[in-house]
């Protein structure tokens, strides 16, 4: 719309488009978000008025001010008003990149936070015998440090009787943390003890023992060790989205139990397998070339029939209503994965999904209206959702933004500051 009193032109876009695509997702990827910024100045826009934008640094692109209007204000009124016992409620991300939104609305309505996170890494493929016993890793490099050290040295001596005099005379191995270092012989890999985890040396004899005896003072600092936030996180299986029991048989045993053998190894998967010892190092370009792990860009990932994640819930949510909130809902799999965690892990009682934008993309609205552990589904008017779809879904909630941008309009005609529009009015 164009001003005619300051002969300006005023975009207002409530749902900004391409908002996802702000960075580089892999080397000489398009930043499409700036082209969409560069092409409103080209046709002559003086001032932007949006609704949330996905990365806040994205006001950056633009030549022209820029007001990122926030709809947490209004999501937190509707808390007060709809949500029974709303003080006992929790907060919670369903990613770990969402914890800045998430806590700035638990800020807000002075509620507890928590968080879901999946570990992508974790697949049904793993590294097999052919990859780990090889010269420049050796077996015990696997381990983590336990009881079992010391019988994969003897192992790993026994598949390599008669190396190379350079490899016996140096080799390289990796620590704990994947880093590669270069020994001086075998005879020292002995040399380091087995340890557990939860239990700290003092004393030099502990740490040179080479029988993995532990002594008396040990063995009392492991027994009054106690975590007492261990409590508050809680773990599952993710298995094609959904949280599935411990006995639950995982992809790749019924994949190898159906085929009547070993799964075919998957170089894709070796190579990413074998990047855990070895860290990628950075493009001569700049740029790690990676999607970022937060976003719903991975549902595909999440939802992969051959593969089981490990899912990940912080905070007591116990007996507790849950808000879920994000700033867009555009596919199911991580919601309904958060809410299935939240509810069969965490035994919470009923659960709230809660965005300023619902894209719902292919059949995602209805997903979420069959899943049984989401109560309702909370969303802004600033993408629309056509009617027959509002009408088929019972758990959809829509909040309309209307007077948010009709006062923001307003207030840049006449001058005035915009501030007002962040602050929470409490009824």
């Amino acid at each position: 719309m164009r001003d005619e009193a300051n002969n300006d032109c005023l975009a207002v876009l409530p749902y900004f488009p391409y908002s996802r695509q702000s960075k580089k997702k892999s080397h000489r990827g398009a930043i499409t978000a700036r082209m969409l910024a560069n092409l409103l100045h080209v046709a002559g826009v003086k001032h932007v008025v949006t609704v949330d934008l996905h990365a806040s640094q994205m006001q950056g692109f633009f030549q022209c001010p820029v007001d990122n209007l926030h709809a947490e204000p209004l999501i937190a009124r509707w808390i007060r008003h709809n949500v029974p016992n709303w003080r006992e409620a929790v907060v919670v991300s369903k990613n770990a990149g969402g914890t800045k939104r998430v806590t700035s609305l638990a800020d807000a309505l002075k509620l507890n936070f928590g968080m879901v996170t999946t570990d992508k890494r974790r697949g049904g493929n793993v590294m097999t015998a052919s990859m780990l016993l090889t010269d420049e890793i050796p077996l015990q490099c696997m381990l983590d440090g336990d009881g079992q050290n010391t019988q994969s040295s003897g192992a790993e001596n026994e598949v390599h009787p008669a190396g190379p005099a350079k490899d016996r005379a140096s080799r390289i191995v990796a620590d704990s943390h994947g880093s590669p270092r270069r020994v001086a012989g075998p005879h020292l890999r002995h040399s380091i003890p087995p340890r557990s985890p939860h239990v700290r040396p003092h004393t030099a004899t502990s740490q040179t023992s080479t029988t993995g005896d532990v002594d008396g003072d040990e063995e009392a600092d492991d027994a009054d060790f106690n975590d007492q936030r261990a409590s508050d996180v809680t773990h599952g299986r993710l298995v094609q989205g959904h949280i599935v029991p411990d006995d639950f048989p995982s992809p790749a045993t019924s994949a190898a139990d159906a085929s009547g053998g070993l799964l075919e190894e998957d170089p894709m998967t070796m190579s990413h397998a074998s990047s855990f010892f070895q860290p990628s190092e950075p493009h001569a370009l700049g740029g790690s070339g990676e999607d970022n792990d937060n976003s719903d860009d991975d549902e595909e990932i999440i939802t992969n029939s051959k593969v089981e994640h490990m899912i990940t819930l912080v905070g007591d949510v116990k007996n507790r209503t849950v808000l879920i909130v994000d700033d867009m809902i555009d596919k199911p799999g991580s919601w309904i994965a958060a809410a299935e965690t939240v509810v069969k892990r965490g035994l919470a009682k009923k659960v709230y999904c809660i965005a300023t934008h619902g894209i719902f993309g292919g059949d995602c609205l209805e997903q979420m209206q069959a899943c049984d552990c989401i109560d309702t589904i909370v969303v802004t008017n600033s993408y629309p959702v056509p009617e027959t779809r509002q009408r088929a879904s019972s758990k959809l909630v829509l909040l309309d933004l209307s007077f948010l941008l009709g006062e923001a309009i307003r207030r840049n005609h006449y001058g005035e500051s915009i501030s007002p529009l962040f602050q929470h009015i409490v009824d």
